[in-house]
């Protein structure tokens, strides 16, 4: 019942995807309407002038983070998920074969 992602939709759902940028996006909005003193007691043009650059802030947010986690997404082979890695991760497999030449001729 507990089995392991083996394609790139459920390592992770769209509506996951979806969720995590709005809030991102949530966040962003919330952060510019603060530092802009929104929720403080200002004039209604300074209100309304708050409200638009958060609104602004948390549209690209909401782009950025979907379009970025999307790229990431693309970079994961669906297979590799489930291979264990029994060698670093950032060298080759050659040198790897190399590695274990030089130590049977050592021996």
């Amino acid at each position: 019942m507990n089995e392991k992602p083996t394609t790139r939709r459920q390592l992770m759902r769209p509506v996951q995807l979806l969720g995590l940028a709005f809030l991102a996006a949530l966040f962003g909005g919330v952060v510019t309407l603060m530092s802009m003193g929104a929720f403080q007691a200002h004039p209604a043009e300074d209100v309304q002038r708050a409200i638009f650059a958060a609104i602004i802030v948390a549209g690209i947010t909401f782009i950025v983070v979907l379009v970025g986690i999307s790229l990431l997404m693309l970079a994961i082979d669906p297979t590799d998920v489930t291979r264990t890695v029994d060698r670093p991760v950032l060298l080759d497999k050659e040198a790897k074969a190399d590695e274990t030449d030089e130590a049977e001729d050592g021996r």
